[in-house]
This record gives structure tokens, sequence and C-alpha cells, in this order.
């Protein structure tokens, strides 16, 4: 029986086997869900989800992804590691370009390393290199941007030097602050020449993201989809609602509450996997009455039941979440806070008992603002905790909604932001992933959190290695819980909805997903 394949409005006969030939030979276009508008597509910028996803579409860094989420050579054909894993030599692609039709260099990423550095940048994501060889110094401001250890040897061969040896070091290189950039890419990023499989075509802001096939992309005979339509939907169920009508074919996530309605109505579409990722409310600890009470932050953590929240709030396979590191790392045991033990009548209990403790009551009722942002979930859990801290503690909660841009910004500036919306995905599978979001001055710890002991077991863990580093990093989380800057509800799980007539789709515990690798296939008689 042949294959026909869909090719806008038309099928194209191409046999049972499709040869790259006739692959090339197709046109078909991938409609994905995005989530919310992106934050920005400068990859010294970019924050949000949204955005990171989009820019691995647009661009490519040293080393990427493979179908199954795996890093997988990129920009880079190879690589060397020297001087027991303090050195890496990459030799660049020599068909590698940018979508203008210029080499790539080495010194693109020079530029663009020194640029994220830089006090006028400020990438937000620059922490992410720490371990590069006077990373942490250049941030701090006493070492010029120029001691970075990246060099570029000759235009086809970069070396970058490490602090310490760092494995995850290439999973880094696939994310966005990594990625080279072009001379012309300084302050124009929607006109700047681009390295990866697509080009952006056309954006109309919170409508769709048009993404054409870029023919300078290395590999851009392999590239399936001719184009890639992104639309941000903040809203899960209007999300469902286009799916259902045709005109998405992968949802960026599914509505709270309509998991057993999928499982009977759309069980082939739906997709649900273990994700490196752990949701939780952060407490601006820069705010008088939450930074000078750790037990009113204890009181509130253990007032929320994380079973009703991840069966009956959420119920799309979430687990409740006692610590900031999610299950899954290899040779990793999470901290979970001490509580997790006890039931929720003997929490409900302590948590009024401490809350006491730390000068609140019914007769004193205590009044906190709770900011989320634009999301039907994130709702669906501020009221729910707003009611569980009312019923156990007394608590009064005003609930905040806002913009994704905005949200991000009161949240980075902490100053109207009292308890928030928070969470985190692995930029790379290891607990400092997410731990060292906590330490002191790093850019995105938005709770303010400071402790000393804190930071030197980091910093310990820095020289440290295998099950040694894994034990102190242990106890660094350990302390963090103590200390409830942030309040674990849940660890993630992906869920999309995705028409089975795509395939190169393949569930991951990263929930990477190119769209190079996706294609549309329908089976007619």
């Amino acid at each position: 029986m042949p294959l026909l394949v869909k090719r806008l409005g038309g099928y194209i006969l191409c046999g049972l086997t499709l040869s790259l030939m006739c692959q090339n030979a197709l046109a078909f276009k991938i409609r994905r869900g995005l989530g919310p508008e992106p934050d920005s597509i400068h990859i010294h910028q970019a924050q949000g989800l949204a955005a990171i996803n989009l820019l691995r579409d647009l661009r490519e860094g040293l080393v990427t992804f493979d179908e199954k989420g795996e890093p997988v050579p990129g920009q880079a054909a190879s690589w060397q590691v020297l001087d027991g894993g303090r050195r890496y030599q990459f030799t660049l692609r020599p068909d590698a370009r940018w979508s203008n039709g210029d080499p790539v260099t080495a010194g693109d990423y020079v530029r663009a390393w020194r640029r994220a550095f830089t006090p006028e940048t400020a990438a937000a994501t620059a922490g992410l290199l720490k371990d590069v060889l006077n990373a942490n110094e250049v941030l701090q401001g006493s070492a010029a941007v120029e001691s970075l250890g990246i060099r570029a040897i000759e235009p086809g061969i970069l070396e970058i030097s490490l602090v310490e040896p760092a494995p995850w070091i290439l999973e880094i290189l696939a994310h966005p602050v990594s990625f080279p950039l072009h001379s012309e890419s300084i302050d124009n990023p929607l006109l700047a020449p681009v390295n990866g499989p697509y080009v952006l075509s056309d954006w109309t802001p919170r409508a769709s993201i048009r993404l054409d096939r870029n023919p300078q992309f290395h590999a851009a005979q392999s590239v399936l989809a001719d184009s890639v339509e992104y639309f941000p939907i903040e809203e899960p169920s209007a999300e469902l609602s286009r799916y259902r009508a045709g005109e998405l074919d992968i949802t960026e996530t599914i509505p709270a509450g309509r998991f057993g309605w999928l499982q009977e109505n759309l069980s082939a579409d739906l997709r649900v996997h273990p994700y490196l990722g752990t949701f939780w409310l952060g407490l601006n600890l820069k705010q008088p009455v939450l930074g000078h009470s750790r037990e009113l932050r204890q009181a509130l953590a253990l007032a929320i039941d994380r079973e009703i929240l991840s069966k009956k709030v959420l119920g799309a396979g979430e687990l409740p979440g006692w610590s900031v590191v999610p299950p899954g790392m290899q040779g990793y045991d999470p901290a979970k806070m001490l509580q997790s033990e006890l039931s929720q009548e003997e929490r409900e209990e302590m948590a009024v008992r401490i809350f006491g403790q730390a000068g609140f009551g019914r007769h004193e009722p205590l009044l906190l603002e709770l900011r989320y942002n634009t999301s039907g979930v994130h709702r669906r859990v501020a009221v729910a905790v707003a009611a569980m801290w009312k019923q156990v503690l007394g608590v009064n909660t005003q609930l905040v909604n806002e913009e994704w841009k905005v949200f991000v910004n009161n949240r980075r500036m902490g100053v109207v932001t009292e308890v928030f919306r928070g969470g985190w995905i692995a930029d790379f599978a290891d607990p400092a992933s997410f731990l060292d979001l906590f330490v002191s001055g790093n850019n995105l710890n938005s709770t303010f959190y400071g402790n000393s002991d804190f930071d030197m077991l980091m910093k310990s863990a820095q020289i440290s290695s295998g099950g040694t580093r894994m034990e102190i990093l242990a106890r660094a989380e350990a302390r963090l819980m103590e200390d409830v800057p942030v309040i674990p509800l849940y660890y993630y799980v992906s869920r999309h909805l995705v028409r089975p007539e795509i395939t190169g789709y393949v569930d991951n515990i990263r929930d990477v997903h190119l769209s190079r690798y996706l294609r549309l296939i329908t089976e007619k008689p």
C-alpha cells in the first residue's frame, strides 16, 4: 500500500518506504502550541521555556539534542576532552553557516560569550556557564571579560577551559546562553542571521510565530517540515479547543482537570512522561514578614495538602513534591522536608503550633499576596493553596494574576512580590541545575535567599566529584529545605497532545522535541 503524504492540501505518492529524495520533496507545516508569549528571542535575555524552545529551532550551539532528547554534536563536528576534563577543544563543521551564507566561526562564540558576561548585557542565564574558567570572577567584576576561558585557536577550532571537570558542560552547550552570535545580531535579534534549522519569517504578537526552513543549515536535507507555526496560548483550555478544532498538531500542555476525559477520548494523542522539573511557591525573603520568620515559612509549607493538589486540582500524573530537586537524577537522592513522612493531619497540627510561635494566629490574621502568571493551571493551584492556608491557619490571601513578562520582571525586581508562582526545569540533568538558583548573588535567585553554609556547601561541591559530590549537594539541599525559601508543591510530568500522524516525537525526561525531527504523515488506501 503506498503512502500518501499530506502536502498543503494535496498528496504526494511516495511508496511504502520514504526515500531521502522523496522526503526532501515534501512540503508541510507543523503547528505547535508554545505556551505564553516568549519573553525574548535574544540568547542572552531569554529565560522562559517558550523562548528557549523557540530559540532551539532558530539557532544551534556546539551541542544539540537528538530525537530522544539526548545531547549530540551540533555546530561542532567533533571535540576532544583534554587535561582530565578541564579543557575541551571543538572542531566546527566546515559547512556550518549563518542564514545569510556567512561561515560560523570560533570567533562568533567568543563574541557571544563575552557579551553574555558584560555588565551592559547582564545575561540572566550567564550563571549556567559558571564552570568556565574565570566565569565567576568576571560576573563579580574582579576579572576582565577577556580572561573568560574561551578562545578561538583558529576560525574552525574553539577551546573552552573549565575550573574543574564538569561532564554536564556538554548539555549546557545546547542551551541558548552558549550559542554563537553573528556580528550583525548584537542589537536586533528579530532580523539578525541565525544558524539553526529554521529562520524567523513572521511574528504577529500574541497570535502566531512562523518559522521557515533554513537552506543554509548544515543538515537542511534532513529537516522535513518546510515550516513551523507556533501559537502563543497562555490558557490550556483554549489550546485544547484549538487542538480539537484541528488548528494544532502538538500542544504545549493539557488543561487541569481534563486528564481523565483525555484518557477516554484522546488516548492515542495523549503523551504523559516523567520530567526533570519541580513546581514551587517562591517566598520573597526581602519582604520583612516572610524574610524574618523561618517558622512562618515552615507553617505555610506544612499547611498545604500536596496529595489533594496533585490528584484533585491537577490530576495529570504529577507527584507530590517535598524537595527542590525532583527524583530521577542518577546517583542522587533528593533531600526532602523532614515532615514529608508525617500524615497530613500531623503536618497541619504542627503548622498551627509553629504559626503561633511565629506570632500569628486566627486572632491576628496574616494577609499575603500570591502572584502567578496567566494560566488556568496556575490559577487553580493558587486558589487551592489560598483555601488551604485559610482553613488551616486563617491566612487571608490576595491572588494577583499577571501577564508573563510583567510577572517575570516583578519577580526579578522583588519589590512588590511576596509569594509567587515558581519552579524550575533542569537545564542539565544534575542536582546543581536546581540548587545553583539559591546561591547568594545568582541572577536567578528570585527569593533573594542567602545562607553562608549553603553557599560553602555548593562551592565545595564544585571541586568534588562522584558520590562525594552528590552527598555534599544533598546536605546543601537539606539546609535549603530547613530554611524554606520556596515551598515545593509537586514534581512535573510532561503533558502534551500529539496527533498520531506526527512521527519523530519521542517522549523523554528533558521534554525536548526539536521541530527539525518532526514529520506529518497520513496513510491513505
